[in-house]
């Protein structure tokens, strides 16, 4: 897929701190592209590049082939985590007024409006004032004034913060949806499960650095160990266990005896196939299943982080 955001070699300095060390990504259109990284790691200083709030040090950014320039911010929709709604304006005079400063008309801002509160069951909310609700209501509000503008590129901050389970299940069908109809999003969290569910590309940045980027599955596979979780039915569980441990790594998970089933995760040596494990249970027992562990987001992100220290 063409890529929507390149972003080329970009530096951030705050004195003598670097917070983005020559940091290079590529997002394809209509992809969700997953930014992680810790606390510090310059997540922030390169979602606030993309949207022009600060200027790069060195490299560059290009939306769509061309170097960002102001009047790309129409085409750009950005929730922070740290939202910036005016507490004591009413939410329908505050959202007119920021969809007018995206390039909206007061008529398509009124419309898109009217379309985004029935969909999201809030139209009773257009005269209260925003210090009246509650940080979910907030919240969705929020989320409304980002996307009424249709923006190409969607930049999501922690977009799930403050929701209950419902409300996040909700706000996550429409970015699905947004998506599908070719929105961009750059989705930056710390809910694993969150990039499990949605992300198609992920990159990681710490200390300043990009350390992995790639199409999701593709980094899992980098990741893969071998490994695989398995439940037999032994013909006599003692011997089993002396002898499969003197031939891979293994961890008991755990034996039930009422159908005499146990299970292990078991870790191959490199050059030794999965096939072989399974041709070698078939002769200790029945198995009940096999597969391999794939590794998780959170395991990556945690190993390669810890990685760095």
């Amino acid at each position: 897929m063409k890529p929507i955001l390149e972003v080329k070699n970009v530096v951030k300095q705050y004195g003598s701190y670097t917070a983005l060390n020559s940091v290079s990504l590529s997002i394809s259109q209509g992809s969700i592209y997953g930014l992680l990284g810790p606390n510090g790691a310059g997540k922030t200083s390169l979602i606030r590049i993309i949207n022009q709030i600060t200027m790069p040090d060195g490299g560059e950014v290009l939306l769509d082939g061309e170097k960002l320039a102001p009047h790309h911010v129409t085409q750009i929709g950005y929730m922070p985590e740290e939202r910036g709604l005016y507490k004591t304006m009413k939410v329908g005079e505050q959202a007119l007024y920021l969809a007018q400063l995206k390039g909206l008309t007061k008529k398509e801002a009124k419309d898109q409006l009217d379309y985004w509160f029935e969909k999201l069951e809030i139209k009773g909310w257009w005269n209260k004032k925003i210090q009246e609700l509650s940080k979910g209501m907030a919240q969705k509000i929020q989320f409304v004034v980002t996307v009424l503008h249709r923006p190409r590129l969607l930049i999501l901050d922690e977009p799930f913060s403050g929701f209950d389970p419902v409300n996040a299940n909700l706000i996550k069908d429409e970015i699905l949806e947004l998506r599908d109809k070719g929105t961009t999003v750059i989705f930056s969290t710390h809910r694993m499960e969150s990039v499990e569910d949605m992300c198609d590309h992920i990159a990681l940045i710490h200390q300043s650095n990009k350390l992995i980027e790639g199409a999701l599955h593709d980094v899992k596979k980098q990741y893969r160990t071998n490994t695989f979780e398995v439940g037999i039915a032994p013909q006599n569980f003692e011997h089993l266990l002396a002898d499969i441990s003197t031939r891979y790594s293994t961890k008991q998970a755990s034996f039930k005896t009422l159908d005499d089933e146990l299970k292990l995760e078991v870790s191959l040596p490199e050059g030794v196939k999965s096939r072989e494990l399974m041709q070698y249970l078939l002769q200790k027992g029945d198995v009940t299943y096999f597969v391999e562990k794939i590794p998780s987001v959170n395991d990556i992100f945690i190993q390669t982080v810890s990685k760095q220290k």
